[in-house]
């Protein structure tokens, strides 16, 4: 399993900071891998992945479990998206941001967004309240994970140049937040 995160900080100038780390599932490394057996037993497992705390798990806004790549996939001969087009994306959505937040000396991006920006920018439609509201009850997630869903959703919608967040905006949101599912014992 690979994780990749931002860290928020509580900076009032535009943090550029960003936190990659990467842990296995398990000790021996193979929980949930279809093609080896894990070892480990529950105890084991849980007391590997207690090492990281809830709290600190709620303050990562992605959380992005990577399987292995099978080596038909890695020798595939197929152009995927140029990175000049997902940079071009990337910046539009940057300057969409930048645009909402020039009024305000401390909101640069929608990281920084506090409760206020939140419930004022992150606009939901009637399906993707409803989504939301039920992944929050059915996975027992935390006021901060709902915060942290929020944003990215904001910031996926804003990849697509929407003013509102929809459905799918949240789904992509909420599979970023694997550590809070069922998969983390």
């Amino acid at each position: 399993m690979v994780t990749i995160v931002r860290v928020s900080t509580a900076l009032t100038y535009p943090a550029k900071f960003m936190l990659a780390a990467a842990m296995n599932p398990c000790p021996c490394g193979f929980y949930g891998d279809s093609q080896r057996e894990c070892t480990c037993t529950p105890f084991q497992i849980q007391k590997y992945r207690a090492k990281i705390s809830g709290p600190l798990l709620d303050r990562i806004d992605m959380h992005i479990e990577v399987p292995p790549v099978k080596y038909q996939e890695l020798t595939v001969d197929t152009d995927g998206e140029s990175s000049l087009t997902i940079r071009t994306r990337v910046q539009r959505a940057r300057d969409i941001q930048k645009e909402r937040f020039k009024k305000f000396k401390s909101v640069y991006c929608n990281a920084h967004m506090e409760a206020k920006y939140i419930r004022k920018y992150c606009i939901l439609e009637k399906e993707a309240e409803k989504l939301l509201k039920d992944a929050i009850e059915r996975l027992g997630l935390s006021a901060r994970a709902y915060d942290r869903i929020l944003k990215v959703s904001r910031t996926i919608a804003d990849l697509e140049a929407k003013e509102e967040i929809s459905s799918h905006h949240i789904a992509e949101a909420i599979q970023y937040r694997s550590l809070d599912r069922n998969l983390w014992m």
